[in-house]
């Protein structure tokens, strides 16, 4: 089986690239198995750009394939913020909770037609040989005027996907994989590992 070391302290990402990439033969490894391994500051203005500085630092330590994501959420009205600062945009070290009442707060004049916004996620596969992959996805939606549902994370609960008319936080593991910016993009991942092209053979 092969190892794929994955550049997050997240539980919820981790769940959910497992269960998009289960039946594969990859072993996934978390950050907490991999001595000295330590995330670098999130210093680039891309998701592309800090996922690759994610996947480089992991691949670089556990001198194994790395798997890193930047993701987050870009709301029309305030010109796309909070953009590459979502985990950190009510502060350092933001609770999910901070960071959504925050973002309740900026668009509370905002009215539903103008409350567009969109998750965005890329995924970056740096190999320790120095090969540099990467995979987009993004999922449309709007921001509602309150938090509902208890799946998920981040601002799932706020987040109504498209044609939808509930929030992530309130679809099942499954619904959400099969919609979600990450999921969209893991799927373009696991159909580059499953085709003659993969790298990790």
């Amino acid at each position: 089986m092969k190892k794929l070391a994955v550049a997050t302290n997240n539980k919820g990402k981790i769940k959910e690239i497992e269960a998009i990439l289960e039946g594969l033969g990859i072993e996934l490894v978390s950050l907490s198995a991999i001595h000295g391994a330590k995330l670098p500051p999130e210093t680039e203005t891309t998701f592309q750009g800090n996922a690759l500085l994610k996947a480089r630092a992991i691949a670089s330590t556990s001198g194994i394939a790395s798997l890193a994501d930047d993701s987050g959420l870009e709301v029309d009205a305030l010109k796309g913020a909070p953009g590459v600062y979502s985990a950190r945009y009510a502060g350092e070290n933001a609770t999910d909770e901070a960071n959504n009442q925050k973002l309740l707060g900026a668009l509370k004049n905002v009215p539903k037609e103008k409350r567009s916004a969109r998750f965005v996620c890329s995924i970056a596969l740096v190999l320790p040989g120095g090969e540099e992959f990467t995979f987009e996805g993004t999922m449309e939606g709007t921001i509602a005027f309150e938090e509902k549902g208890a799946n998920g994370f981040g601002y799932d609960p706020l987040f109504i996907p498209a044609g939808m008319d509930k929030t992530s936080a309130e679809l099942s593991y499954e619904e959400k994989n099969r919609i979600s910016h990450r999921g969209k993009a893991l799927e373009k991942f696991k159909s580059f590992i499953s085709s003659s092209r993969n790298p990790l053979k």
